[in-house]
C-alpha cells in the first residue's frame, strides 16, 4: 500500500522544505520542454495544434485548454497521444482504452496490469506538450487492485524518475503530493477523505511557479510551496503497483 512504512524510500513525514501557500493569482506558460521533449515549440499556439496532431481530435475546452478525446480513441487499443514509462521496479503496465457506460463519453483510459510489485507507478504521458505553470483536472476511478487502488496525475516530468505527482488512494482513503527525484518519493503534503473504489473522482493539480495546489471533487485540500523543479515537463496518469485504475474527463489547461 502506498502509506508510511518503516524503512520505505518512498515515504514519511511532509518535507520541511515545503510549506502552505495563499493560492490566489493566474498561471504562466512556461514554453519550454523537459529533457525528453525536444520537439516542442516554445510558442503556445504551436503547442497545442502538435497536441492536436499526435493525439488524435481534440476539443477546446477553452482558450489555453485542451481536453483528450478518449471517446474517438479505438477501444482495445493504447490510447493516442500518449507514451508509455515506469517508475520503479516491475513489469511493465498495460494502458489500453476501454468502455465504460458511466464516463463522460462511454470510453476511458485504463491501466489494467496487476504486478503486485510495491514500488511501481505507471505513467501514461501526453505526448507533444510541455509546460511548468498549467492546471491538470481528471476524473478517475479506483476499479480493482490488493496492493493499492491509486490514481492520479503528474506534471514537469523530466523523465520517469524526476516529477511531481498528486494521487488518490481507494484503500488508505487519502489524497497526497509528493516529489520524485531520481525515482525516490518524497511526501510534500496530504489529507486524509473518503476515497470510494468503483465511483468517479475528479483530481486536479494547479502548479503556478513554485507554488502547488491540490483539488478533489471540486474542493481544494492544500497547497504546497516547492522549488525542486522549476522548468518545464510533461502530464502524465500515474497508477501505483497492482492499481487496476480508469481515467476520464481529462483537461490541460495553460493560462497566461
Amino acid at each position: 500500500m502506498d502509506g508510511e512504512k518503516a524503512g520505505s524510500p518512498s515515504d514519511g513525514p511532509p518535507s520541511k522544505l515545503c510549506a502552505p501557500l495563499d493560492v490566489s493569482g493566474g498561471l504562466r506558460v512556461d514554453g519550454s520542454g523537459p529533457k525528453f521533449f525536444n520537439r516542442i515549440d516554445s510558442v503556445l499556439s504551436i503547442v497545442l495544434a502538435a497536441s492536436l496532431l499526435a493525439a488524435g481530435p481534440r476539443a477546446l475546452a477553452e482558450t489555453g485548454a485542451i481536453m483528450i478525446a478518449i471517446g474517438q480513441m479505438k477501444l482495445g487499443s493504447a490510447p493516442t497521444g500518449f507514451t508509455f514509462a515506469r517508475t520503479g521496479k516491475g513489469g511493465e503496465a498495460e494502458w489500453t482504452v476501454t468502455e465504460d457506460q458511466t464516463a463522460s463519453s462511454g470510453r476511458a483510459i485504463e491501466q489494467t496490469s496487476t504486478d503486485r510489485t510495491d514500488y511501481r507507478f505507471p505513467l501514461a504521458i501526453h505526448e507533444s506538450l510541455s509546460a511548468a505553470n498549467l492546471d491538470v483536472e481528471v476524473r478517475f476511478k479506483a476499479v480493482a487492485g490488493k496492493i493499492d487502488q491509486a490514481g492520479g496525475i503528474a506534471l514537469r516530468l523530466q523523465d520517469a524518475d524526476n516529477y511531481y505527482v498528486v494521487r488518490a488512494n481507494a484503500l488508505e482513503d487519502n489524497v497526497r503530493f509528493y516529489r520524485v527525484v531520481q525515482g525516490r518519493r518524497e511526501q510534500l503534503e496530504g489529507a486524509n477523505l473518503k476515497v470510494t473504489a468503483n465511483q468517479w473522482h475528479t483530481l486536479r493539480l494547479r502548479a503556478e511557479g513554485e507554488r502547488f495546489t491540490v483539488s478533489y471533487d471540486g474542493k481544494m485540500l492544500f497547497g504546497v510551496i516547492d522549488k525542486t523543479f522549476a522548468e518545464a515537463g510533461g502530464v502524465a496518469l500515474w497508477t501505483k503497483a497492482d492499481s487496476v485504475t480508469r481515467f476520464d474527463a481529462m483537461t490541460i489547461t495553460t493560462l497566461p
